[in-house]
């Protein structure tokens, strides 16, 4: 009985392993942000020299608020790019997956912090929300590429985590476009830029985990035993 069983064991792996295509060994997630980021930055930074720097933004950088919402955006932007990355490595920790809620936090903390500035300084008309309807292209233009690149990427990757994956890599994407923005976009009021940047990074993440389990599929082709 036990031999019997052995054989079959045996005859099982060998039938695996005789139609296993050659598989090439992923790089590690940390590696493949530090590439995406790298690219992602580079791209983005053609699309701010052609779009121009806003006048003032000798005086932007010396102001710490502003500082820190480039930096957290920034950071949030590389952090969800390493998370979704780690989302498609079987036998990753979980809290991977929530390594960019605390630059999120500061991100959303610091605009926070404006808003209450503004209401202390001019009361209610400081908290005015006015239209600004280029915010979401504008975004969209410098997330583009970022998004298609880092899409590509986790398609590589096992799909054990769709919805999470494609959600961060979107996040990362329009993280990166509204740290962009801030560089040529003249949009100072803290609320505003919690509505509509903050806004359309949020919208465009949750696009990204609608379309999870659509985009990343495990192959319907794959041969089971």
């Amino acid at each position: 009985m036990n031999g019997s069983t052995e054989r079959d064991t045996d005859a099982l792996v060998g039938a695996l392993a005789g139609c296993a295509a050659p598989v090439r060994r992923l790089r590690s997630p940390h590696l493949r942000m530090a590439i995406w980021f790298m690219i992602s930055v580079m791209f983005a930074a053609l699309v701010v020299a052609a779009m121009g720097l806003r006048p003032d933004i000798g005086l932007r950088l010396q102001e710490p608020q502003f500082v820190v919402e480039v930096v957290a955006a920034l950071m949030t932007s590389m952090l969800a790019a390493g998370a979704a990355f780690c989302a498609g490595c079987p036998g990753r920790p979980l809290w991977e997956r929530f390594a960019p809620l605390p630059a999120l936090g500061v991100w959303l903390a610091s605009l926070g912090t404006g808003c209450w500035a503004a209401w202390i300084s001019t009361g209610p008309e400081g908290l005015r929300i006015t239209p600004d309807l280029m915010c979401f292209p504008y975004i969209v233009l410098v997330g583009s590429v970022p998004a298609v690149l880092i899409l590509a990427m986790i398609r590589r990757g096992a799909p054990i985590a769709p919805i999470t994956a494609t959600m961060l890599a979107a996040l990362a994407a329009a993280s990166l476009g509204a740290a962009a923005l801030r560089l040529f976009h003249q949009q100072d009021a803290s609320l505003m830029v919690l509505t509509w940047h903050v806004g359309s990074v949020a919208i465009l993440t949750g696009i990204g985990a609608l379309i999870g389990r659509s985009f990343l599929r495990w192959p319907q082709n794959a041969k089971t035993y």
